[in-house]
């Protein structure tokens, strides 16, 4: 490989486990806020409760992607689209949690 490959390779590896530990604490964070409604509701409502939110989060991603007005200050592009993992990683969870519960 060319020089400077490697490094940057290795630069984008240390940056995603960075943003997953940054997903963590959010998770965490809003977890606890939110008294786990999340979990709540796709348990009482199943999978498609999930996909609702992540739906509303793609509309998000993709006004702001495609140019729209951002009028929510304090949410960004780059925190919609860590929302979108946290809810992907999220739904992962609850899918085990219902598949170990039907053993």
């Amino acid at each position: 490989m060319e020089k400077g490959k490697n490094s940057n390779i290795d630069q984008k590896y240390d940056r995603h486990e960075q943003l997953c530990k940054e997903l963590n604490q959010t998770y965490r964070s809003k977890n606890i806020a939110y008294g786990d409604s999340f979990g709540k509701t796709v348990q009482k409502y199943g999978n498609i409760s999930a996909l609702t939110r992540m739906s509303d989060k793609w509309s998000r991603i993709e006004a702001l992607m495609l140019g729209a007005e951002n009028n929510v200050s304090d949410e960004r592009l780059e925190d919609t689209l860590k929302d979108m993992a946290c809810y992907c990683l999220m739904t992962i969870i609850e899918m085990e949690e219902m598949n170990s519960n039907a053993k």
